[in-house]
């Protein structure tokens, strides 16, 4: 049976083929059903022999289908076809061309129409992480651009469902390697972020024409990812604003945790650059860029002369104080005097007090003295008059004299 009378399912009248891959084919076909142009994807005749892949499969295809957005490729159907033992998948024909198939016709693209590109794609991304799906495949043969300019992306689940299969080919399956985050390259389960890593891969290919990593196997991959940086963009092509080109090494970073934490934050980023604006403008962002190969060997050993931090020196009390900074409208407190002054106007003090004290004594005796006197004038008796001179340290003392003096000479 020829391609052209060829029939799928008994319902798809296969009309031509579109492209080849290493896992599928998809040919260009009619559903009789509904009157329409769909893309039909026959998938490679050893994958149907592997019964993870066909479980897999089914699950996958049945959550792709699910998904309905502009910027997503919608699945209409999927089966298996008993006359020719592929199993298949039917999709909305796209009617344009992919990226690849741009890059290869020029090369690299406009700066607008490649951040354009991207910003399509991450709205679909978004749509799709928000509904449980990864992508796990991300490249420009899966970026189709219509000839309204909307852009597409295809095959989702596909990746995933092939990357348990115990019979295929990382070459053919799990697509080309430079497009595989650090953790897929690892074999580490991909979320979100690997698909961010691939797109960012996608958008330093449309603005430079080159791959960020040049790599024919995951291992030369890996290393490169660890021991290399990327050529800048902006260096590779002068039109790439520097803002750009910081926004896309964001997000192929070697640590998942340091790209953009959503599709649409990549997407704002990117769209951001292009508009000038640094994605390192936001301090938040700055632990990227401390994170690189290079920091990382320079903190792995122990901390050398330049990188030792010196803990400041404990405070100690001192009697010099800087001054603080007073208002203009408001006066300036006065000055302390100093100690050794003070200690030297207390002396006087000292004196004066002690002359005050002798002087009070002296009036306290001669009060006593003369009220001692009239007392004894007035006695009608002879009364003899004894004199004597009251000597003392202080006023008490001199008090106590005298009290002792008229107990002695008084009449009880």
């Amino acid at each position: 049976m020829s391609p052209a009378t060829q029939k799928i399912a008994g319902r798809y009248r296969v009309e031509g083929r579109l492209g080849v891959g290493g896992m599928s084919t998809v040919m260009l076909a009619v559903d009789e059903r509904l009157e329409r142009k769909v893309a039909v994807k026959l998938l490679a005749e050893h994958l149907a022999d592997d019964p993870t892949f066909v479980s897999r499969f089914k699950r996958e295809a049945l959550a792709a289908a699910r998904l309905v957005h502009p910027n997503v490729v919608q699945v209409y159907d999927f089966g298996f076809d008993q006359a020719t033992s592929q199993h298949f998948i039917v999709m909305e024909c796209v009617t344009g061309h992919s990226c690849a198939e741009l890059l290869r016709d020029r090369g690299h693209l406009d700066v607008e129409q490649a951040v354009d590109i991207v910003a399509q794609a991450c709205r679909g991304l978004d749509y799709a992480h928000r509904n449980g799906v990864i992508h796990r495949d991300v490249k420009p043969g899966n970026l189709l651009v219509s000839e309204s300019g909307v852009v597409k992306l295809a095959d989702f689940g596909i990746a995933r469902a092939a990357d348990q299969s115990s019979i295929t080919q990382v070459g053919s399956v799990l697509g080309t390697a430079a497009y595989l985050s650090p953790e897929q390259a690892r074999g580490d389960e991909a979320g979100p972020q690997a698909d961010l890593y691939s797109l960012g891969v996608v958008a330093y290919q449309l603005l430079s024409g080159r791959l960020p990593y040049d790599a024919t196997s995951l291992s030369e991959l890996a290393l490169k990812q660890q021991r290399e940086s990327p050529t800048p963009l902006d260096e590779l092509n002068p039109r790439v604003p520097r803002e750009l080109a910081e926004a896309v090494v964001l997000s192929i970073s070697t640590h998942a945790q340091d790209r953009p934490a959503t599709a649409m934050e990549l997407a704002e980023l990117i769209g951001g650059g292009a508009r000038g604006k640094s994605p390192y403008d936001d301090k938040s962002r700055t632990r990227a860029m401390e994170r690189t190969a290079v920091t990382r060997v320079l903190s792995s050993g122990p901390p050398t002369a330049a990188t030792v931090v010196v803990a400041p020196a404990p405070r100690t009390r001192s009697h010099s104080h800087r001054p603080r900074e007073v208002p203009a409208n408001r006066p300036l407190p006065p000055a302390p005097e100093p100690v050794r002054a003070q200690r030297v106007e207390r002396e006087p003090d000292r004196h004066i007090a002690r002359r005050v004290g002798w002087i009070l004594a002296a009036v306290i005796v001669l009060i006593v003295v003369i009220v001692l006197v009239a007392i004894l004038a007035s006695d009608n008796s002879g009364t003899v008059v004894h004199y004597q001179r009251v000597v003392a340290k202080n006023a008490q003392s001199a008090i106590n004299s005298v009290e002792n003096i008229i107990s002695k000479y008084t009449k009880g």
